[in-house]
């Protein structure tokens, strides 16, 4: 089942301003952007997928061997976790979290998914 219009719009925001804020060396902001992509694409696998490649390129411009070695686990079973279900809810994607450890949900993003 494909994203619905107003959650891929939220999904590809995010990932706009992940992009944004990197370029303008607001790291931190720009990872905190591709968790929030992450959190909006669980559910879909095209997109759950992407967003691990993304994180896996950020990890690389850092050269942090840590997040590319845990991004590389996450999108080998990403697709396949979203096809089950078995996504961990609210999990941010990093290589700082359990690989199925769910997690809260920010409202704003609990009510795009939601809707």
């Amino acid at each position: 089942m494909p994203m619905k219009p107003k959650l891929r719009a939220a999904f590809e925001a995010e990932l706009r301003e992940a992009t944004a804020s990197e370029s303008r060396g607001e790291v931190a902001r720009a990872w905190r952007h591709l968790e929030r992509a992450h959190v909006l694409s669980q559910a879909y696998a095209g997109p759950h997928v992407r967003v691990h490649c993304r994180m896996f390129a950020f990890g690389w411009r850092r050269r942090d061997a840590r997040e590319l070695m845990g991004q590389l686990a996450r999108i080998l079973v990403a697709g396949p976790g979203s096809w089950l279900g078995r996504a961990p809810l609210g999990n941010t994607g990093g290589a700082n979290v359990g690989i199925l450890t769910p997690m809260p949900i920010p409202e704003d993003l609990r009510a795009l998914l939601d809707a």
